[in-house]
């Protein structure tokens, strides 16, 4: 059966999606490139101010965003990294190789997703205090290099990509298991795994919470904490928080531009295919 091509309305509509989705990330660059004053026009403008290089240099001046973008970007990447790793080989264990337990194992690692984050909060702060890990970014790492969604997420890659016969035909072979983990399994879960790397990356980049209890603003604060040192005070000059929300957003989409052709390039493979 021949594909159908897209008509006028369906570009349409996608134009407006488009548009809607783009629109607050461009209107923030908007009010960053103005005073605050800008705010209270009865009309606003669509066209940017002269404003941005001095809002961005302001943003430098009240808190050590350097500091905090590199602090971001070294608990998102080891987050992201960690969670690929570790999730994809949890994934390609329960999802094919047998041992006892396993389905139970399974389940309760699941089940750890339904117990709200705010429940483990003081347990966890008092073990970061116990093994004095107060104000290191360890402390913000550590519990989150594997989750039970990354589990979940790449079991069910494993079991849709890599077909059974192909590792018991691994196995025959006389591969290891992390031989065919490696040749085959990798391989095949690669596109996921880069989704389950952006994932990660803004859950770890755009935590607020827990970094705000764990960690010290003033010496080692990440983006979220620095941008809410913009926000505080009796008077909110929202262009010189956007300037920061606009400087923030911009290594996570760095990260989408790097691993969208991997995303892109299984999907049309999965197409291809089906």
């Amino acid at each position: 059966m021949a594909a159908r091509r897209a008509g006028p309305v369906t570009y349409a509509l996608l134009v407006v999606v488009l548009l809607a989705s783009v629109f607050p990330l461009y209107y923030s660059f908007l009010i960053a490139s103005k005073d605050n004053s800008a705010l209270g026009d009865a009309v606003p403008s669509l066209v940017p101010g002269g404003n941005l290089l001095a809002n961005l240099g302001r943003v430098f001046d009240t808190v050590d965003f350097w500091l905090a973008m590199q602090n971001s970007l070294v608990v998102a990447g080891t987050v992201a990294v960690g969670n690929v790793v570790l999730g994809t080989l949890a994934g390609f264990a329960f999802a094919h190789l047998r041992f006892r337990g396993s389905h139970s194992l399974f389940l309760v690692v699941v089940g750890t997703s339904l117990v709200p984050t705010q429940l483990g909060v003081v347990p966890l702060y008092l073990l970061m205090s116990d093994l004095d890990w107060y104000g290191t970014l360890q402390a913000v790492i550590v519990p989150a290099l594997i989750g039970a969604f990354s589990v979940f997420w790449m079991r069910q890659a494993c079991e849709e990509a890599v077909p059974r016969e192909l590792v018991e035909a691994a196995r025959v072979d006389g591969c290891s298991v992390l031989g065919t983990f490696r040749h085959v399994a990798l391989p095949a879960v690669r596109p996921q795994a880069a989704v389950m790397g952006m994932f990660t990356f803004m859950t770890a980049w755009n935590d607020f919470f827990w970094p705000l209890i764990v960690l010290d603003p003033n010496d080692s604060p990440t983006v979220q904490v620095a941008l809410s040192t913009l926000a505080s005070g009796y008077y909110t000059d929202y262009s010189l928080m956007l300037s920061g929300a606009s400087l923030a957003v911009l290594p996570v989409v760095g990260i989408f531009l790097l691993l969208a052709r991997h995303v892109v390039g299984g999907i049309m493979q999965g197409a291809v295919k089906g």
